[in-house]
């Protein structure tokens, strides 16, 4: 039987998405880029934002429209948030966030019993779900090494949909690391909910980039995202004397005013991140530094976003994600009076992509005529695209195999 699996949302998820499609192919299952073609829909949804909510929810009513007679299986963060939304709409088989790595035999009872399938674990303290990948989709592979979160910003709702923080055992990453590895995957990108909290029985996110450094024919480890607060003594020392880890940190900003921080409850003011970026470019002066900002949080002012403008200037991000702040129900934010109106939101994100565009291009530039090393992750009549390891995306009018790094002058 054919199947195919629709993603939204983060590294996790495309991880999860992975894995699933990987364990399908296992059980014998075939993979059909056709959806009309499929007799299985798998949906992993997203509910970072109500927008995601709403577009998962919308591909759902499609796929049931037009694809009627397919299996449907939805799990993921927006089905954890909306459960009983999501009952009513019929799925076949519905999970929450977790026996992801299950789908295969759930489909399989499906259909001899025919019976319609829900389970959702509402619990915060769960174990690690086991899941492992050979091959990833991407030439840059991604390892989901830890799950869950315990930080509770105010504006968020992940910590309720995904649970408290739970690690991958150390081995069983480097195992995943080594497979992909020898599978022709050259970068290995590290991801999690909050994967600066990795630790398993005391090793933590700098062991593991040590000892996954060691790995011969791994050329580049990249870290999805991590918390200014999570840039210790040690792991500094990884970034300075491992040349394996890439050349960029993508380090979520929030906000560039000292005052929405608190009201976000994010666990440091402007200082200490000024100061910890300082000391990052003092070990790597050319270091690709992104970030993530909301604009319109609760109680956020025009004073407060300008500062956020002069703050983002200051640091020099080499690129922003901008993103309008969205009133999740269940949340701190949620409950706040002074919310911002949307017409105030969308002219604040254009200002901020404004100023992100402008950073990106003055810290591409810095390249410019520079020999740099790139990634090959496409080829298309003779032009190829990759990454470099500072995450500069560069086109070369060559015809180029895709996996291998090159060096070229941008």
């Amino acid at each position: 039987m054919k199947f195919n699996i629709i993603t939204f949302g983060c590294k996790v998820n495309q991880y999860e998405s992975n894995m699933m499609k990987e364990y399908m192919l296992h059980h014998n299952f075939s993979y059909e880029e056709d959806l009309s073609k499929c007799d299985i829909l798998i949906v992993n949804t997203c509910t970072v934002t109500n927008v995601a909510d709403k577009k998962c929810l919308k591909m759902i009513r499609h796929l049931k429209r037009e694809y009627p007679s397919s299996i449907l299986a939805v799990t993921g963060c927006s089905t954890q948030n909306k459960q009983e939304l999501y009952e009513t709409l019929g799925i076949d088989i519905l999970l929450g966030n977790k026996d992801k790595s299950h789908i295969a035999e759930l489909i399989e009872e499906f259909l001899k019993t025919k019976k319609q399938y829900t389970k959702f674990y509402n619990d915060r303290n769960l174990e690690f779900e086991d899941m492992m990948i050979d091959s990833f989709n991407h030439v840059r592979a991604f390892i989901k090494i830890e799950d869950g979160c315990d930080n509770f910003c105010s504006y968020c709702i992940i910590p309720y949909v995904r649970g408290s923080v739970r690690c991958k055992k150390f081995d069983t990453v480097i195992k995943e690391a080594k497979n992909l590895a020898d599978n022709n995957h050259k970068e290995i990108v590290l991801t999690g909910i909050h994967t600066g909290r990795y630790n398993d029985r005391g090793h933590d996110l700098a062991d593991l980039i040590e000892e996954l450094g060691k790995i011969d024919n791994l050329e580049r480890i990249r870290i999805s995202s991590i918390e200014i607060t999570e840039l210790g003594d040690k792991f500094l020392r990884v970034l300075k004397n491992n040349p394996k880890v890439c050349n960029h940190l993508h380090i979520p900003l929030q906000s560039g005013s000292d005052a929405i921080l608190k009201k976000m409850n994010r666990k440091y003011d402007l200082a200490y991140f000024a100061e910890k970026i300082k000391e990052i470019r003092e070990i790597r002066p050319d270091i690709s530094i992104t970030t993530d900002i909301i604009v319109g949080h609760p109680y956020e002012t025009e004073e407060n976003f300008w500062e956020c403008l002069e703050f983002a200037k200051k640091i020099e991000f080499s690129k922003i994600h901008v993103f309008p702040y969205s009133l999740r129900e269940g949340t701190a934010a949620a409950k706040m009076p002074e919310q911002v109106p949307e017409n105030i939101k969308k002219d604040r994100v254009k200002k901020l992509i404004a100023l992100s565009n402008e950073l990106e291009k003055k810290y591409y530039d810095k390249f410019k005529g520079k020999m740099v090393d790139v990634l090959i992750e496409a080829c298309d009549n003779g032009i190829s695209f990759g990454h470099t390891s500072n995450y500069l995306y560069v086109k070369l009018n060559e015809n180029l195999e895709i996996g291998k790094i090159i060096e070229r002058e941008l």
